[in-house]
């Protein structure tokens, strides 16, 4: 009779799923990246309460918050191709839809879920700053370029970096359902050693332990950019 639990299996496991995690990495990195530029115009755009384009910003963070992020993934996976080959049958062009990687897929819906729950993040941190500090930089002759750029965004990182922070781990969780349109992550490779052995048990705790793991290193990292970011403020307070 063999093992109900088997820790060996475990040990040996560990490099295999460590294999995929460079890919993980990759799309969570560059996910947030991109995110973090979709959050950054959403927030301005609805912070100005722009015409046209604000009323367009809440629909699309309604939405992102509405759907579950395996539904978004699965629209990108299969729409993109759609509208490529819509593209081509309108002007006559030659994209190849079956060219684009699956990791591209994987990279643009998770960067468009993280660029609506950022955006928010992002425009909760701007209102947060006093409205009076806009007001005093316009009275020292300063644009609203200028007041935004030099007062009023130093500070919004700074109170927006714990709530982001939160974002990115979230984020490099919900990579571990890329494994769904074909892309090895670690939750893939695990799935794949498990199934050798059919020691699924032990093998999801490896998952667990990695992703807890890298989670918190980037916890870490983030509580010391957040420090940094708010260094002015420690000086003002002393």
């Amino acid at each position: 009779m063999g093992k109900i639990f088997d820790p060996e299996f475990m040990i040996r496991s560990f490099p295999e799923v460590l294999q995929a995690l460079p890919t993980t990495l990759f799309i969570a990195f560059v996910s947030g990246v991109i995110g973090l530029v979709i959050a950054f115009i959403i927030s301005f755009i609805r912070y100005a309460n722009i015409k046209i384009l604000s009323p367009l910003a809440k629909v699309y963070i309604s939405f992102i918050r509405g759907t579950p992020d395996l539904v978004q993934i699965m629209l990108v996976y299969y729409g993109i191709p759609l509208f490529l080959k819509a593209i081509n049958e309108k002007f006559g062009t030659s994209f190849d839809v079956n060219g684009v990687p699956s990791i591209a897929f994987a990279i643009i819906a998770l960067a468009i879920n993280a660029g609506a729950y950022m955006s928010e993040t992002m425009r909760s941190s701007l209102l947060a700053v006093d409205s009076g500090q806009l007001e005093a930089c316009y009275s020292v002759n300063m644009t609203r370029f200028q007041a935004l750029r030099k007062v009023i965004i130093p500070q919004t990182i700074g109170i927006a970096i714990p709530p982001l922070s939160n974002s990115l781990i979230s984020l490099i969780k919900e990579t571990s359902l890329v494994f769904t349109i074909s892309i090895v992550d670690i939750m893939a490779q695990a799935k794949i050693v498990g199934a050798r052995s059919f020691r699924f048990f032990e093998i999801y705790i490896v998952v667990s332990i990695i992703y807890w793991v890298v989670c918190a290193v980037v916890a870490f990292a983030l509580s010391k950019v957040e420090v940094y970011a708010r260094r002015y403020e420690r000086k003002v307070d002393s």
